[in-house]
């Protein structure tokens, strides 16, 4: 049982309740409300009462979470919004319309095109994307805008060998020699 008796009284009037049988002297004391409604406003004074107990006990303390902003409360409704959430805390890629995937892929394409060695993949990798943007420009499936421009593959391809030319300065001009092991002569 519990220690506090105002938890006993509201288990007390929730057990009345329940029995929809009033007493001639409650009846008169209380205004008239049908049995559905008195067991709402008793079941509330319960909850309010266990909730209040659990406050002083410290069961709320210490919760992740605590004294930290709700993220995002106050924005712009968003019908969306658990979708975008889900998306985001599992990580996920290659979901959602064509205008948000190429709007991620253009803010990653640089670091894509340096990771490619050859011009020629440059160009293709270059001229795939300027194609899937012309082509989510042309699609009427409706979701955001595609706001993404196309990449000048010229001014592109010159800014990788830009970016590929330190790297390559860095790195020694001729690897050192290697013999062929059936080539290696014993030192004997």
């Amino acid at each position: 049982m519990s220690d506090d008796p105002r938890l006993a009284a509201a288990r007390y009037r929730q057990e009345r309740a329940d029995d929809d049988g009033a007493e001639p002297s409650e009846a008169a004391a209380t205004p008239a409300r049908s049995p559905s409604s008195a067991g709402a406003v008793d079941r509330a004074a319960y909850v309010e009462t266990a909730i209040q107990q659990a406050i002083r006990r410290g069961d709320f303390d210490d919760l992740p979470g605590a004294g930290k902003a709700i993220p995002g409360l106050g924005s712009s409704h968003d019908p969306d919004w658990w979708i975008r959430r889900k998306i985001e805390s599992e990580q996920l890629s290659g979901l959602g319309p064509p205008a948000l995937r190429l709007r991620v892929e253009d803010a990653e394409l640089e670091s894509r095109l340096d990771e490619l060695s050859r011009e020629e993949d440059v160009r293709e990798t270059l001229e795939d994307f300027n194609r899937r943007v012309i082509e989510a420009r042309r699609q009427l499936l409706g979701g955001p805008p595609v706001v993404t421009p196309t990449r000048d593959i010229e001014a592109e391809v010159a800014a990788w060998a830009g970016r590929r030319a330190p790297r390559t300065e860095t790195t020694p001009d001729a690897a050192p020699s290697r013999r062929r092991w059936w080539r290696r002569r014993s030192p004997h």
